[in-house]
């Protein structure tokens, strides 16, 4: 019986490959949990008073980690389930800010893709990460390089 729900095999990443994830809206309970969890307890995050009277960004400042950790959650579970082993390096930029009550998705692009000398049955896979808003303002972009399961080990076994 098929399984669905599981992640994309490194022959499934081909450079040039593109995708879109579903939106994630992000709340004022998503915001004080994280900022909570994390101890980023920063005015910026949890004062109204300093965000309306001092900050350039008006409304809910959300963090770029949140922002970050939420699109990762949103590709771990369309396209990393089993297939996903390590992630190992990646460049971030914050482009803009996000505040409480946007939604954002991300449209990710293959840019490298080689399988690991040292492992034939593991890929190596780097995208380009975009994250926009519901405005199509894009707020992120990041490049990580990640270590995923392949069908084969090159020479037409099976993993």
């Amino acid at each position: 019986m098929d399984i669905i729900g599981l992640g994309q095999f490194y022959e499934d990443l081909p450079v040039g490959k593109s995708f879109r994830t579903i939106g994630r809206t992000i709340t004022q309970t998503d915001i004080i949990n994280f900022v909570t969890t994390t101890g980023m307890t920063e005015v910026l995050f949890v004062n109204r008073e300093f965000q309306s009277k001092e900050s350039d960004i008006k409304g809910e400042v959300v963090p770029g980690a949140l922002v970050f950790t939420f699109m990762e959650g949103l590709l771990t579970q369309s396209t990393m389930q089993h297939t996903g082993f390590a992630f190992l390096e990646m460049d971030l930029k914050v482009m803009g800010p996000t505040v409480g009550g946007d939604t954002l998705f991300c449209e990710v692009e293959v840019i490298e893709s080689r399988r690991s000398k040292s492992r034939p049955t593991r890929g190596l896979v780097r995208t380009r990460n975009k994250v926009f808003n519901q405005k199509g303002e894009q707020v992120m972009e990041y490049t990580p390089l990640r270590m995923v399961k392949a069908r084969t080990d090159g020479t037409g076994e099976a993993a």
